[in-house]
Parts: structure tokens; sequence; C-alpha cells
């Protein structure tokens, strides 16, 4: 690892993955981003974890919010660290949460530990590992939350991607636990079709969030899936939607049907990497 400190204490760190720079914003105290390949990847807000600037982390953030009773502790895994701003928000909501982020890339999440501490006590545990591998070692009825949000510079990898790993998920997840899945994707969104067709041939159910901008075809952009055994929260989440601070269509049921349309599950030997990342 290559750390070097710039005069306004911004840290860049070479990984086997890619450039990383970490720098604060000065526009609020204690916020700083996490660039990829000088692509914005996470925003941390020190001084307040719940404050979540992408609004693809907003829309994860309703769904954590909702798995279990207000404040409740949960236990989350987090599949992807990137600035650990999801489990940072689900420390400071859930207090006493314990949380596994499983991530490959050592380098970047020795310079966030080292430049964006967590905060004191929190039950946040680390591990260098591959995310399928996590899934598949995992104990089943684990966890209450599973959010997978692994972006390289192709988009989602593959082999997180199938109904072998889907199911794989589900049987980490306790019984009413919730899975969370982000991807990238743009008209025709054959990619989130086959995704969501894929999440419902493991789950029971499955909404999903996206920019109506997106939704028109204007550009490329996040799209975050839900999914649940039973107990997925879709009318709160969609109340939720309806007064978020940025326009967020959520797709359920026969909507849902009629954007999805008829596609055949992803498996391990069809899956394809997502369209390739641009800045969020």
């Amino acid at each position: 690892m290559n750390v070097h400190e710039s005069p306004r204490d911004a840290v860049s760190v070479s990984t086997d993955f890619g450039a990383v720079d970490l720098a604060p914003k000065p526009e609020r105290p204690g916020f700083w981003v996490l660039l990829f390949d000088c692509f914005p990847q996470s925003y941390v807000d020190l001084a307040d974890p719940r404050h979540l600037k992408f609004k693809y982390m907003q829309w994860l953030a309703s769904i954590a919010d909702r798995v279990a009773d207000p404040g409740a502790p949960i236990r989350a895994l987090h599949l992807g660290g990137g600035g650990l701003t999801l489990p940072r928000y689900v420390d400071a909501t859930r207090p006493g949460s314990d949380q596994l982020v499983v991530d490959r890339d050592a380098a970047l999440m020795k310079a966030v530990r080292e430049v964006l501490p967590l905060p004191s006590g929190a039950a946040i545990e680390i591990r260098i590992a591959d995310a399928r591998d996590a899934i598949r070692f995992a104990r089943p009825r684990a966890y209450d939350l599973i959010v997978t949000d692994v972006l390289i510079r192709t988009g989602v990898p593959a082999r997180l991607t199938s109904l072998e790993f889907a199911t794989a998920v589900a049987d980490a997840l306790n019984p009413g636990g919730q899975y969370a899945l982000n991807i990238l994707d743009a008209v025709p969104f054959a990619f989130t079709r086959r995704q969501v067709a894929t999440l419902r041939a493991a789950f029971d159910e499955v909404c999903l969030f996206c920019e109506p901008a997106v939704l028109r075809g204007d550009r490329i952009g996040n799209l975050v899936l839900a999914a649940a055994n039973g107990g997925l929260p879709t009318r709160a989440l969609a109340e939720w939607a309806e007064r978020a601070p940025a326009p967020v269509r959520l797709l359920s049921g026969g909507e849902l049907d009629r954007f999805v349309g008829d596609p055949r599950p992803v498996t391990d030997a069809d899956a394809v990497d997502s369209p390739p990342a641009v800045p969020i």
C-alpha cells in the first residue's frame, strides 16, 4: 500500500483494485468523500452518520429502518465495505447492533479505518474475504439484514447475481429478515429484469427502488432491490418513498410485474457482470 497525505489532509491509497482517494468536504465539518478511480463511491459524515448524501444509500437506510422495531439492535452482514457508510448509520440508529463487513480490499479497509475511524464501541467487524465465500460459510438464519453493495469497474460481479447466490443469502437470513441489492443499469433494464426474476425465485416478496429519471431512460443509475421471505414492509417503504428527500419510485406487485415481464432467473452458468459502474 502506498499512502500519502496532501496539505489538506486528503489521503490517496493505491490498492490491487484501483486508486482510492479520501478527501474532506469543506462545506460540512467531519464530512468526507471516498473516490474510487476519481469517481465518488462513498460519502461519510463522521459528525452525524445518519446524514446520507447518495440517494441509493437513503433507500438502503429506509430498508434497514424497517427490519425491526425502531432502535432495536439487529444482526447485519454488509457485502462490500466502501466508506462503511451504512454500517455507521445502522450503529447510530440501532445501538448495539452486531455487524459484519466483508470486503476483498484490505488496503482500502485499512485506510478507511485509519482516516475515518469507526465510532467508539461500535460492534462492526471488518473481514477481508470474498463476498460469495462469506455467504457460502454463513450460518443458517444468522442475520436480520444482508446488503450486497459491491460495484467494481465492470459493475456488480457476476458471481453475486445468480440464483445460487440469492438462495444462499435467503438461507442466511432469519425468518422475516431482509435482503438488499444495489445495482447499476439503464434502459432497457435487461440486467435489472433478470435480477428481479432471480430474487423472486429465491424469495417470496421483492420490490424495487429507482429514480424517475432513470426509469424514463434519461441516464444510467442506481437501482436497489429489496427481498424477503415473508414480512417485506412494502407499504411502509412505499409511504417512505412518497416523502423521501429526493424523488424515487418504488415498484412492487403488479407494477413490478409489468416492468419486469417474464425473464429467466440468472444462474451461475449464465451470470454476467452488471453494466459498468459510472459516477453515482
